[in-house]
Formats: C-alpha cells, sequence, structure tokens
C-alpha cells in the first residue's frame, strides 16, 4: 500500500521545482493533494494535471488534486486557503512549507523591504500555516505532520543573502520548538534541508557549464540533486515509517554539510 494512502495534504509553493516534485511523489504514495501557488495560475494546473495523471496510472480515481492561490506572507491569504482545502478535502493530515524566495544582495546594500518580503515570506508565511494547520490537528484530536522545506543555510552562511540565511535559521528553532510544543499531542514536525537541486530557481548556475562546475565542486558527492530526491525525503518524513521523529532537520546535501574543504588535509598537524 503506497504510503499516504487516503491522506489529505497540502504543498505550498508546489506550482514548480521541489513543491511540484513533492506533490507528484505524495500523489503517488496516494494521497490527496492541495497545490498552493502565488502566481503562475497555468503552471499550478500543469502540477495538478500530472498529479491527477499518477492517481490514473495507479488506479485510484477516488483521489482528488485542487489548486488554491494564497500569498503566504498574508494572514489572511493563508486563512482562506486553509478553508478551501478543509471545504475540499474534510481534513488535512499533512502540511508543507515549501514556499520561499531570496533575493541576493550585499547586505550593506540591501533595502528593508526587499529584506522584509524574504522574511516574511520564508519564515512569517510559514509559522502562519504551521499555525493554522495545529489549530485544525488539535480541534480534529488525531494529530498531524508538518515538514518544513528549509535549506542547507540553517548551518551555512550565505553571503548576500542574510535574510534568506536568518529565515531558514529561524526556521529551524521553529521547527524544533513546534516539534517540543506540541508532540504529547500527536503533531510531529520536521524540516529538510536541501542543498544544490536542479530546479528553475538556479537557473542562473544551471545553464552555466562553468558556474554549475563550481557548484558541485563543493558537494561531496559531485553533483546537484533532482527535485524528486528531495521529495522522497518529504515523503518518508510524512509517512508513519517516520512515525518516532520530530523536531530533526534531514540534510539532503550531497555532503555539503560536512566542510567538503576538509576533504584536502590542509589544516596543519601531523
Amino acid at each position: 500500500m503506497p504510503k499516504l494512502d487516503g491522506k489529505n495534504v497540502l504543498i505550498t509553493g508546489a506550482s514548480s521545482g521541489i513543491g511540484q516534485a513533492i506533490a507528484i511523489r505524495f500523489a503517488q504514495e496516494g494521497a490527496n493533494v492541495a497545490i498552493n501557488y502565488r502566481s503562475g495560475a497555468e503552471q499550478a494546473q500543469v502540477t495538478r494535471k500530472i498529479v491527477e495523471e499518477s492517481y490514473a496510472s495507479m488506479g485510484k480515481p477516488g483521489r482528488k488534486a485542487i489548486v488554491v492561490q494564497a500569498d503566504v506572507a498574508y494572514e489572511e491569504q493563508v486563512k482562506a486557503m486553509f478553508q478551501k482545502v478543509l471545504e475540499a478535502f474534510g481534513s488535512l493530515e499533512v502540511l508543507v512549507n515549501n514556499a520561499g524566495i531570496q533575493k541576493p544582495q550585499a547586505s550593506h546594500e540591501i533595502e528593508m523591504a526587499d529584506f522584509d518580503r524574504v522574511v516574511s515570506v520564508d519564515l512569517r508565511g510559514p509559522f502562519i500555516c504551521a499555525r493554522e494547520a495545529i489549530r485544525h490537528f488539535l480541534s480534529c484530536g488525531a494529530g498531524g505532520v508538518i515538514l518544513n522545506n528549509s535549506s542547507v543555510h540553517e548551518i551555512i552562511p550565505k553571503p548576500k543573502y542574510v535574510s534568506y540565511s536568518i529565515s531558514k535559521g529561524g526556521m529551524e528553532n521553529m521547527t524544533r520548538t513546534l516539534a517540543l510544543e506540541y508532540a504529547g499531542r500527536g503533531i510531529r514536525v520536521n524540516a529538510v534541508g536541501p542543498g544544490a537541486v536542479v530546479t528553475p530557481i538556479n537557473r542562473a548556475w544551471i545553464d552555466n557549464p562553468k558556474a554549475k562546475a563550481e557548484v558541485e565542486s563543493h558537494i561531496p558527492m559531485g553533483r546537484a540533486a533532482w527535485p524528486e530526491e528531495i521529495a522522497s525525503v518529504f515523503a518518508f518524513l510524512a509517512s508513519d515509517e517516520a512515525s518516532y521523529i520530530t523536531g530533526q532537520t534531514i540534510y539532503a546535501c550531497g555532503g555539503l554539510t560536512l566542510y567538503p574543504e576538509f576533504r584536502v588535509a590542509w589544516a596543519s598537524g601531523e
């Protein structure tokens, strides 16, 4: 039986990239999937079509995929999104906080409007979504799962991306805090920390052989990840196979968090 058979799932920022891969993988695992997007309705419908094709190929005609628009940075839009999802599905068992943005700029030059926008989408938004999910889980009394798409930049500094790095560091603490606070209520909260992934947001280096080689030179496994590889980690954490895991960040990064420059013994010593 698929790992998530019959589960109702909401995935934010699911129209492309890792979010799309998660939606497809969860559909393959038998879940009903709500595909959130902020802009680009056509791309969100493409994801929905792929999800529905997955249901058909599995012989699961009763499964449902919906598309729901919301900017997670805005509380009222998040509340409206949850209302639509609950009206469509009746309940929610899994929330995946995937929506995120980044705006590169030297830290001393960043405009506060840009800083605030990144933090609002990447940290405030996931908290609002998590809060709404927890309220629903508690009202049902059946527990639930929250998964946060974080980054290796929870722990690796990223110059020129200070708002993004701050958001991901905060996401780690949010994950741990919510996990501890609600562990006794049947709610598990975990995060996945991807490294370099072949997604549209990374087109600048993916399409540049020199830049791609530079990025991959820092990855011990020697290559960037495919979105499907990240989605498989989310599928595991959402399933009952991960029933005793909470408050953790699983780094799916090809070894990027292992201080790869120490592959060569350049430090002083014997």
